[in-house]
This record gives structure tokens, C-alpha cells and sequence, in this order.
């Protein structure tokens, strides 16, 4: 038993270090997102737009996906920081396409278009995927 809590006392900086790092991105990441939106999704959201929750939330998982490759492969807190912080410019990079491919979305979104959310959330979490599969790799 003694070797299992020595192991957890000499690990859990480690942890609490990588972890904290990576959930400051995903925070930091949703801001940017949040700001870059054309439309107000938290404002959306608290009038009672389901669509702009959807689409919100879909990006959330989006950064979050990537970020948690990242996180897997690190060896240590600038492993972390540094493909934390490609794999959150990546995935704001391609919603910037994403957003100028199908530009209606945002308007779509703000007349509760749950379907326009969708369309755009997959998008965000197809590309999260294969960012996270090439961080991996």
C-alpha cells in the first residue's frame, strides 16, 4: 500500500498541472470562439435559443476533443501548452472556414435553427476528430 500512495503523492503535481493546463485552454478556446461568433451565442442562449446552445456546446466538445489528444501524448506541461495551443488555433481556424463555406449558419442559428446548429456542431466535431487522430499520431 505504500508504494501505491508514494506513487500518487510523486504523480498528482504532475496531474493537477497538465490537467489545470488543459482546462485553461479549453476556457481560453471557448472565449475566443465565443467572441469570434457573428452571432451572440450566450446572449442567444439565455433568451432560450436551443440552436445556439447546440452549437455552443458541439464547440465545446470540438476544443475539447483535441485538447484531450494533446493531453494524452504530452510528456510534460510545454508538451501540453504547446499542442494545446496548435490544436485550439487549428480547430478556431477551421470554424473560420467553416463559418465563410456555409455563412447563412450564423443567421440560421439566431432564428433557432436547430438543424443549422447541427450542421455547423458536426462540422466542428468532424474536424476535432481528425486534428485529435493527427496529434497522435
Amino acid at each position: 500500500m505504500n508504494a501505491v500512495i508514494q506513487s500518487f503523492v510523486s504523480g498528482f503535481p504532475q496531474f493537477a498541472l497538465q490537467t489545470g493546463a488543459t482546462l485553461l485552454l479549453l476556457v481560453i478556446g471557448t472565449a475566443i470562439y465565443v467572441v469570434l461568433t457573428p452571432h451572440k451565442e450566450l446572449r442567444e442562449i439565455s433568451e432560450g435559443n436551443a440552436a445556439a446552445g447546440l452549437s455552443l456546446a458541439a464547440m465545446v466538445v470540438g476544443l475539447a476533443i483535441p485538447l484531450a489528444a494533446a493531453l494524452e501524448t504530452a510528456t510534460n506541461l510545454y508538451d501540453v501548452a504547446i499542442w494545446g495551443a496548435v490544436a485550439l488555433l487549428v480547430q478556431l481556424l477551421a470554424f473560420s472556414v467553416i463559418s465563410l463555406v456555409l455563412h447563412e449558419l450564423p443567421r440560421r442559428i439566431r432564428q433557432r435553427e436547430l438543424g443549422a446548429a447541427m450542421l455547423l456542431g458536426g462540422a466542428n466535431i468532424g474536424v476535432a476528430l481528425i486534428l485529435a487522430a493527427a496529434l497522435k499520431g
